[in-house]
């Protein structure tokens, strides 16, 4: 592996050990510290958190924006199959094994309606007005690093010979990755539970 490979490994361990540097911290805080009176099921709220809650019909909005919320789903997916990826190319870089070009070219498929999702996200980000007064550099410098990286995975996929440049958009993802809004990728999950739990202890989901 050459120097942008090692830079993208490097890269990588560091946004890991920040997460879960924050991981713990978050669960060494434990539940949310309440002191009205319980007249709520919490774990009933909480799983409703993670599953009707976030169906569009029960969202704000996100019911009149049909479109948008599919491009949102698409482009998460696309970051999920990005991370894995990553890690197949490395395992595969030291053990040798070679991708079959027909599994390669399924991932890459996979990945086109991410990148095309992304880069709508961010088109309607700037052209859109309610978006754009909503919007800060952070939003944009992370939707444009992960498509990035979405695009640039389904590139090396299907022209193994772009390694360099492939490496170091991943090493610059990485850096971002727990710096940005980024870095729902875990906090979601916190999120979702404190807010079923919230409600859920108030007896109101």
């Amino acid at each position: 592996m050459d120097c942008s490979g090692c830079c993208a490994i490097i890269a990588s361990g560091i946004c890991f050990l920040i997460f879960v540097t924050r991981f713990i911290h978050l669960v060494r805080l434990g539940n949310p510290k309440d002191l009205s009176q319980k007249s709520g099921d919490t774990k009933k709220a909480i799983k409703y958190s993670f599953t009707e809650a976030m169906m569009p019909k029960n969202k704000e909005s996100a019911y009149l924006h049909l479109p948008t919320y599919v491009a949102g789903i698409l482009y998460h997916i696309g970051t999920f199959v990005t991370l894995i990826s990553f890690v197949a190319f490395i395992v595969i870089s030291f053990t040798k094994i070679s991708i079959p070009y027909s599994v390669s070219l399924i991932v890459a498929t996979i990945l086109a309606p991410a990148v095309i999702s992304g880069f709508s996200i961010l088109i309607k980000r700037i052209f859109s007005k309610e978006l754009s007064l909503l919007s800060g550099p952070d939003d944009y410098i992370s939707n444009i690093v992960t498509t990035m990286a979405q695009l640039f995975t389904a590139i090396f996929l299907l022209f193994p010979e772009a390694g360099d440049i492939y490496y170091i958009v991943m090493t610059l993802f990485f850096l971002w990755l727990p710096f940005g809004k980024t870095r729902h990728l875990m906090y979601f999950f916190f999120a979702r539970y404190h807010l079923g739990y919230f409600y859920g202890w108030r007896g109101t989901w």
